[in-house]
């Protein structure tokens, strides 16, 4: 009877346990036909490991579309610490090959964590760097794609574009100003591992990784490409402390070039120092104007009719007394009788003392401020001081006198740049600005496109013409005349400023300024050039800089198709200065009738017409300059 209660209980369990088998196998089938895929990706969560990718920062054009700013593949070393089984021999390695500190190194690798980035030195190596860390072979370090960012012009425009982190943030410039836009989201590279450790041969899994929109500067990469030449040049020849240049459109505030010096080169940006790498001296510095500033007093003089340029006369007997306070012209003895043009081109202090006078406090406060000065013009670019201007109350007689020829004023050389583009362009303020366009790289969508707006009109279209035929006659006849170039109506006003430290002028410290624009009938461009402190006893800004702005615009002027003037006011010269012959229209003429005083004539050809003249008629030559006619017989 136990036996058969024995034999029962067996069966049952074997029955039991039988059932429990087929229902594991059910199970099992179940699992593998219906939930196939949620298992397999459970499975591969185990086996994988996760390494996060930079995502693709949006590329920087100029407005002629040249690349200034661009992402490049590039190299990163990652680690998955619980893989590397000799730590030590590990870190050994990699420090001597990424030139990095081997207790640091190896911290990171001992860390319990999933993955480890091992930045800022495993960050972007070298290919050098890459391919010998594949030769040796290290368990549990993994070589992912990354990418850098690129500046294929290295120190060209660089304070303006600014720099990236390593994690690819802006950190200056545009790159920080437009970070919002030219950022991309990250994304992860999946590798999977076996559970030794050993790479699985299964196919590397990018999950997506986001696009950055792109930048459309103002910038002409020509035009930018001239004056950094020129700036160079500057820099080598007279060893300033520093230096910067502007070039801006009057007529809609675009800039068109922009240089602060000394620069650097974005890719090596953790080689230089933070003054360096923050000061964008255009918008950045803020000093007296000096004699430029006495543009802006001429113009709302002659806005509210104080004088007549051409008739009304002062008298520089090389002084005048305000309040006690002697202002002295920078000529001893003074310039004598002159109309208030003269008072313009000879940058006569005292004259401009009589003009602040004429004005009145009142009205050349109420200017100065239209003007925009004293306050930042908006520039879409980080960094931007607003200069310094009295407080109203603040003014009396001597500050009046000053600020009228341009000293106890403090201003940028962007706003001096824009005050100076409405006297010229008609009478409008413009909001200077260098993003013309922000656009989506995958589909061609314009996200943002920059207008030109106004922020005022401070004089009138009539004073605005006086004020191109005045600046042109200091070019002509004043302060400005290194500039002049025979065939093109440039106009601009010098300046030499003493530098002031804690209210003191310094003894030799100058920083010395031309500020022009071209062409006077037509203005298309206005270009400012500063020098601070030049290590030689030139202190004055028109024969250091001028020379410089005019090299500039013998380039930049054809670049920009302006047509040479055929007549222009003519330059004032010294014995010093050579004679300039005006070549004249010799095509269609015999080889007899190609006579012209003070020019030597080269003919080329068999025939007696002229068909053919280099340089062409109204071309301006130096004295025994030579013509070349080419003559046929038809």
């Amino acid at each position: 009877m136990q036996k058969e209660m024995n034999l029962k209980r067996m069966r049952m369990v074997r029955v039991i346990i039988g059932l429990v088998f087929l229902l594991i196998c059910f199970k099992l089938m179940y699992e593998q036909l219906f939930h196939h895929a949620t298992i397999l990706e459970r499975a591969e969560n185990l086996w994988q490991r996760d390494f996060k990718i930079s995502g693709k920062r949006g590329t920087i054009y100029s407005s002629d579309q040249e690349v200034l700013a661009i992402n490049m593949p590039s190299t990163s070393v990652m680690a998955v610490p619980l893989m590397i089984k000799d730590a030590p021999r590990t870190a050994k390695i990699l420090s001597e090959i990424l030139a990095c500190d081997e207790a640091d190194l190896l911290a990171k690798l001992e860390k319990r964590v999933s993955t480890q980035k091992l930045q800022p030195e495993g960050r972007n190596i070298t290919d050098e760097q890459r391919d010998k860390i594949m030769e040796e072979d290290l368990e549990g370090i993994i070589l992912v794609q990354d990418s850098k960012r690129y500046y294929p012009n290295g120190a060209y425009l660089s304070q303006v574009l600014g720099f990236c982190g390593i994690d690819h943030q802006g950190l200056s410039g545009l790159e920080l100003e437009y970070d919002e836009y030219l950022k991309a989201e990250s994304g992860d590279l999946k590798i999977s591992f076996d559970a030794k450790g050993n790479l699985l041969a299964l196919e590397e899994e990018v999950v997506h990784y986001g696009y950055g929109n792109d930048l459309v500067l103002s910038i002409d990469s020509t035009i930018q490409s001239i004056v950094e030449r020129e700036m160079n040049l500057m820099m080598l020849k007279y060893q300033p402390t520093s230096a910067l240049a502007i070039a801006m459109d009057p007529n809609t505030g675009a800039i068109l070039a922009m240089v602060s010096k000394p620069d650097f080169d974005p890719n090596e940006y953790q080689n230089y120092d933070i003054e360096t790498l923050n000061r964008n001296l255009p918008i950045w510095m803020s000093f007296e104007p000096g004699s430029t500033f006495k543009s802006i007093t001429f113009a709302s003089a002659l806005e509210e009719k104080c004088f007549d340029m051409y008739t009304d006369t002062y008298y520089d007997r090389g002084y005048e007394i305000v309040e006690g306070a002697r202002i002295k012209s920078w000529k001893a003895g003074g310039h004598g009788q002159q109309t208030f043009l003269e008072v313009l081109e000879n940058s006569s202090n005292p004259g401009f003392v009589e003009i602040g006078r004429r004005l009145g406090q009142e009205k050349l406060y109420e200017y100065v401020m239209n003007f925009g000065f004293g306050k930042k013009t908006g520039i879409d670019l980080p960094g931007e001081s607003s200069g310094i201007m009295f407080d109203y109350d603040a003014m009396g007689p001597v500050e009046s006198a000053t600020v009228a020829f341009g000293q106890g004023i403090s201003a940028t050389p962007l706003q001096l740049v824009r005050a100076f583009s409405a006297v010229i362009n008609g009478g409008t303020l413009y909001k200077p600005y260098i993003v013309s366009s922000v656009t989506n790289p995958l589909t061609g969508e314009v996200l943002f496109e920059k207008q030109p707006e106004s922020q005022g009109t401070v004089i009138s279209e009539k004073t605005s013409a006086l004020m191109r035929v005045a600046l042109e006659s200091v070019v002509a006849n004043g302060g400005g005349k290194n500039s002049y170039i025979y065939g093109y109506k440039i106009g601009g006003k010098s300046g030499t400023a003493q530098k002031a430290v804690n209210g003191v002028y310094l003894s030799n410290e100058y920083v010395l300024s031309f500020l022009s624009a071209a062409s006077m009938d037509d203005p298309k461009i206005v270009l400012y050039v500063a020098c601070d402190s030049p290590q030689n006893n030139i202190q004055y800004g028109g024969t250091v800089v001028a020379p410089v702005v005019r090299n500039m615009y013998e380039d930049i002027l054809p670049y920009l198709e302006v047509e040479k003037a055929q007549t222009q006011i003519p330059k004032k010269t010294t014995w010093l200065d050579p004679k300039m012959i005006q070549v004249g229209n010799f095509i269609g003429l015999s080889k007899e009738d190609c006579i012209q005083e003070g020019l030597e004539f080269e003919f080329i050809g068999d025939g007696d017409k002229v068909v053919e003249q280099y340089p062409s008629s109204n071309t301006y030559l130096q004295e025994n300059g030579k013509v070349v006619l080419v003559c046929l017989d038809n």
